[in-house]
């Protein structure tokens, strides 16, 4: 990359462009040109944006965009390829940790066994009826008899008034 970032930065100059104007007419900061032009990967967060801006930067300067970005690719792949799979697994067990520790869907979260609500509808039924059962056999039996005498009185006076 560093190879790249002084072919680009010497064109910059034959140009007769500089860091400022160039910065600001590709309406990025001076230190992030500084940085392409230095070869310094690690000062973007993103590979992708950095590709992105190594392709404006060689357009602006009037160079292949497309042969540029090639000559970034190469750089890629070298760098990429000399990772050790220990580090790769180590970087992925550190992404598997923290998407556990921040993924929140209704779909990753483990419930816990909803319970069936008809339990609790049916028990309080059940204890009412029981209850007007019982209060329906205790008011018929504590009921109190007709007595048959106060009606035979009453017929009596009434038979009396009516001769």
């Amino acid at each position: 990359m560093k190879e790249l970032g002084e072919y680009l930065k010497h064109t910059r100059i034959s140009n007769g462009v500089s860091m400022e104007e160039a910065a600001e007419d590709l309406e990025l900061s001076a230190s992030q040109l500084e940085n392409i032009e230095s070869g310094n990967v690690r000062a973007f967060k993103d590979v992708y944006s950095l590709k992105e801006y190594v392709r404006q930067y060689a357009k602006y300067l009037g160079l292949d965009p497309e042969k540029v970005v090639d000559e970034f690719n190469g750089f890629l792949f070298e760098h990429t390829s000399k990772i050790s799979l220990d580090d790769i697994k180590a970087a992925q067990r550190k992404l598997d940790a923290k998407e556990k520790k921040t993924v929140r869907s209704p779909y990753t979260i483990e419930h816990k066994k909803k319970m069936s609500v008809w339990p609790f509808i049916f028990i309080p039924v059940a204890i009412l009826l029981l209850f007007i059962v019982i209060y329906l056999i205790v008011s018929t039996i504590n009921k109190a008899p007709v007595v048959d005498t106060e009606l035979s009185v009453r017929k009596e006076y009434i038979n009396e008034f009516t001769y």
